[in-house]
């Protein structure tokens, strides 16, 4: 009765200070093994030993009853929570459930998409080179709009300076690998969407054997030697790709496709500028917001040049000033002397 009383006690103080439960079943375990202990250290008939049970037998009978108790409720806390998990929707390759046809209904609506241009991106692959603040929004609205396959490659981790751009990861999943959270928010709004996370750089030894796998790149990453990496994977695959930039108040972005007349990203940017004029983010700061509308452009172009709906970014370079709210648009060319996709295609 007296070890029932000290274990009430401690139960009572640790609910008064607000302590978690499971600290307070530690203070209990400590107790209980401090008990045990002079129960096997202390002669018998020892007025300490008798004032505590006076047998270890006692204790290890009530623990091994507390053990089956505590056994039997995780499994049945286990089985409940898998009778609830929902469904995971299997879907035919090709073909839409009603979920999908009920969930991508207002784009089926427009005569640029219909139901054609919604399989053509079921069926499209899309890999977006980095996730973070323009990957984020390009991301999230790739799956949305139930692009089925979506690759996502990058080397960092979630970081609180991170979050007031980077939309697609939480407070929560701070330290997580950055293409493991993207991935987790995706498939959490679109289940129907089949996500390859990369947890690494992109580099020249990989680039061709990944970007080979997809139809589409877009990529959203902040230096100019992957920028350049990226670019003549693309050009020599042949590999449309959506390339987008921004600093501080002002953003664009390009469609780059030399296969097809239109310029690589190397004929409009041939050498990177010195570090010093173009800084990145943590070093010159960026709004918030920006990176959301140049990574819905991103997004935007990829499911127009999908679904072949409009008139797309190839050969034009958009440049969106948010701090004045000025969108201009440049014609861009190829370069006969390009060093990367000159004589290609």
């Amino acid at each position: 009765m007296t070890v029932f009383a000290m274990i009430a006690v401690l139960w009572g103080i640790g609910m008064a200070m607000g302590t978690p439960k499971r600290a307070r079943w530690i203070m209990i375990g400590v107790l209980l093994a401090a008990v045990i202990g002079l129960q096997l250290a202390l002669p018998d008939g020892h007025p300490l030993r008798e004032a505590t049970g006076g047998d270890v037998r006692l204790w290890g009978l009530l623990l091994g009853f507390g053990a089956v108790g505590y056994g039997y409720r995780a499994l049945l806390r286990a089985v409940r929570a898998r009778a609830n998990e929902p469904a995971v929707p299997v879907v035919a390759t090709g073909s839409f459930t009603d979920s999908e046809l009920d969930r991508y209904a207002r784009h089926i609506m427009l005569r640029e998409v219909g139901g054609r241009g919604q399989k053509a991106l079921k069926s499209a692959k899309v890999l977006v080179v980095g996730a973070g603040g323009l990957g984020a929004p390009a991301l999230q609205y790739l799956a949305a709009a139930g692009v089925g396959t979506i690759g996502v490659i990058d080397d960092d981790v979630v970081e609180n300076t991170n979050l007031h751009r980077q939309v697609i990861h939480t407070d929560a999943r701070i330290g997580m690998p950055k293409v493991m959270s993207a991935t987790e928010a995706m498939t959490a709004q679109n289940p129907f969407v089949t996500v390859r996370p990369y947890g690494r750089k992109l580099t020249e030894d990989i680039a061709a054997d990944l970007i080979a796998e997809y139809d589409l790149v877009l990529d959203g990453t902040d230096n100019f030697a992957t920028r350049y990496v990226v670019n003549q994977a693309c050009a020599a695959l042949g590999k449309p790709l959506i390339a987008g930039a921004l600093t501080q108040w002002e953003g664009q972005v390009s469609l780059y496709d030399p296969a097809r007349g239109a310029p690589c990203y190397a004929c409009v940017f041939p050498q990177a500028p010195d570090p010093a004029l173009v800084p990145n983010c943590a070093e010159s700061g960026v709004i918030g917001p920006l990176p959301g509308v140049i990574g819905s452009i991103m997004a935007l172009e990829a499911v127009k040049e999908i679904t072949k709906a409009g008139e797309g970014l190839r050969g034009r370079l958009l440049i969106y000033d948010a701090l004045y709210a000025q969108t201009r648009l440049i014609k861009i060319k190829r370069r006969d002397d390009c060093a990367v996709c000159a004589g290609l295609h």
